[in-house]
């Protein structure tokens, strides 16, 4: 059995190969008596620099080395962030177990079976009051509020002292779902806690966050007041929020459609779990809607963050098959748009003003989603429960991190005691000391369709240039032998300008590539490679000084040895 040789001996090993820098991808792993604890396996969405790529997953080379020494990958809930690179994982690391409560589990069904080539894990499902014993560490849980049911912080026991990973939280006094356990975390921060790891996404922001009830409350109001069809789009994954569209559906003699790949199969997962009850006849079938009055009609629908293939995009841009846009429409969305999604949640909306629709956004008017993340007033509270020696801000981008830092040191926890890290740097730590012990291989990995890092940076950069300048290629046909170029040279653009009318700098381009032929045919000694890298250089140049753009360039060289004429 391998042993990280970052840690002294009796030092637990903390760090994360996804979710510190950035929110996504969140792959966090302890390390306690040479025992490796995987706590989620998340993805990242690409933003629009990701040009092609469905999804970024942390580089799991560590856990690949180290596998012989994983008890179990234990899952806080089951948003895509913490449980869509399962299968990932499981393609590349033997995991004896994944433990999993609630919902979640439904969710990794689902999606393993979607992945044909990876074998279902063996997934235990726990329960609040269950706790699990891998030699001297125990493990238990402490239910806590989110955007989805079933969220829970894990408490690891251990001969240094107890661990607390919160995972994502927000206090919730009125929540939809079941309460959270404060009792419990009064009860470990009464016992003592050595480390907390708290989630950081809201760390900026003052007041309290709304209860999912007052949302609940405010769609079911909306609701009463329109007269047409009402199209409301949110996250897939939020059951709360499809449960309290459902009843304001059923409140207001609505019947309610659902569209969208992802909603519809959170619908079927909800209704088979009990987290979304619906009176028998309100949830109609797609091919039914028409059957019914503009003001009897609920669309709930994909589309909330402006994906271009979900639902409302498609919607508002004229294309879905079966929902087209009509006078009298009110789109909700009942969302808000997650970092990087801004722009594109504002072209949909764009589009929906253009088709004469009423748009509701959250906001000072109407409050039509809530955080499931914690403000700064609720990570005091989790910090003032908890009272750790020791604090490690995680799930945020870098900023975020310090702010929930300040919080801290405000709160009495030592400067000194509180720990920024980045995905790979190891915090190494026992009931004395907490120190940054090094770091272990992290990183992004792309997915392009099925392949898994096939796509690296250098091919990011390549289409990032395509997109930008496009695509520029000279075409020679030559007689090596005799060194002659045999026709004129030809030039084809892609993306880079309209040949047509544009024949001075095409010419000029030829003319170009004849007098880099020219020179290198007047060396010593010539080689095609040597004339490809000479036309890439000098050609970029060229066309640098004058467009002002830098065109992918790709030479073609056909060989051809000359005949000699038949007298």
């Amino acid at each position: 059995m391998s042993k990280n040789t970052l840690l002294k001996d009796g030092e637990i090993g903390i760090f994360a190969l996804g979710g510190l820098g950035e929110v996504g991808k969140n792959t966090y792993v302890y390390e306690i008596e040479d025992k490796i604890f995987i706590v989620d396996a998340g993805i990242l969405f690409p933003d629009d620099s990701l040009l092609g790529i469905d999804y970024v997953i942390p580089d799991y080379q560590y856990l690949i080395d180290n596998q012989e020494r994983i008890v179990g990958l234990f899952i806080t809930h089951g948003h895509e962030d913490h449980i869509g690179g399962i299968p990932y994982l499981l393609k590349q690391v033997k995991i004896p177990k994944v433990y999993a409560a609630g919902i979640a589990v439904d969710f990794i069904e689902h999606k393993i079976l979607e992945h044909k080539d990876v074998k279902p894990p063996t997934i235990i499902e726990f329960k609040s009051h269950h706790t699990y014993t891998f030699g001297n560490v125990e493990i238990s849980f402490i239910r806590l509020n989110h955007s989805i049911p079933d969220m829970f912080g894990f408490v690891f026991r251990t001969k240094q002292g107890i661990l607390f990973h919160t995972g994502d939280f927000k206090i919730d006094y009125t929540p939809v779902g079941p309460a959270a356990e404060y009792e419990k975390l009064a009860a470990i921060g009464n016992e003592g806690v050595l480390c907390l790891l708290s989630d950081s996404t809201n760390a900026e922001r003052d007041g309290l966050t709304p209860s999912e009830r007052t949302v609940g409350n405010a769609i079911n109001e909306i609701f009463s007041k329109l007269s047409g069809r009402i199209i409301i789009a949110t996250f897939a994954s939020n059951m709360y929020r499809m449960q309290q569209i459902v009843e304001a559906s059923y409140k207001n003699n609505r019947k309610l459609a659902v569209f969208g790949r992802s909603m519809e199969r959170a619908m079927e997962i909800g209704q088979q779990t009990g987290y979304i009850k619906a009176p028998k006849g309100v949830i109609v079938s797609a091919e039914e809607i028409n059957n019914f009055k503009a003001n009897e009609v609920t669309i709930l629908c994909t589309g909330s963050q402006g994906e271009p293939l979900a639902a409302l995009s498609r919607i508002a841009n004229g294309t879905h098959r079966q929902i087209k846009t009509q006078p009298g429409d009110t789109v909700i969305f009942s969302s808000s748009p997650i970092p990087g999604n801004q722009e594109s949640v504002n072209k949909t909306i764009d589009q929906l003003y253009r088709r004469e629709v009423s748009v509701i956004i959250n906001g000072p008017v109407a409050d039509t989603h809530t955080s499931g993340h914690g403000n700064q007033p609720d990570l005091k509270l989790m910090l003032s429960l908890i009272r750790p020696k020791y604090f490690i801000p995680m799930h945020g981008e870098h900023r975020m991190l310090k702010h929930h830092k300040e919080l801290a040191v405000q709160l009495g926890v030592e400067a000194n005691n509180v720990l920024i890290m980045d995905n790979g740097d190891v915090a190494a730590l026992n009931a004395e000391t907490i120190r940054h012990a090094g770091k272990v291989q992290a990183g992004d990995i792309y997915i392009d369709g099925t392949g898994i890092g096939d796509i690296g940076s250098a091919i990011i950069k390549e289409r990032k240039v395509l997109s930008e300048d496009g695509l520029l290629s000279i075409v020679l046909t030559i007689d090596p032998v005799n060194r002659k170029l045999l026709t004129e040279p030809t030039v084809i653009s892609r993306g880079f300008i309209y040949m047509k009318g544009n024949e001075e700098i095409t010419n000029g381009i030829a003319l170009k590539a004849k007098e880099v032929l020219t020179a290198e045919f007047n060396r010593k000694q010539f080689t095609e490679t040597l004339l490809k890298q000479a036309l890439v250089d000098q050609i970029t140049d060229y066309v640098k000084n004058l467009t002002q753009r830098k065109p992918m360039l790709i030479p073609i060289v056909m060989s051809l040895t000359q005949k000699p004429a038949i007298i």
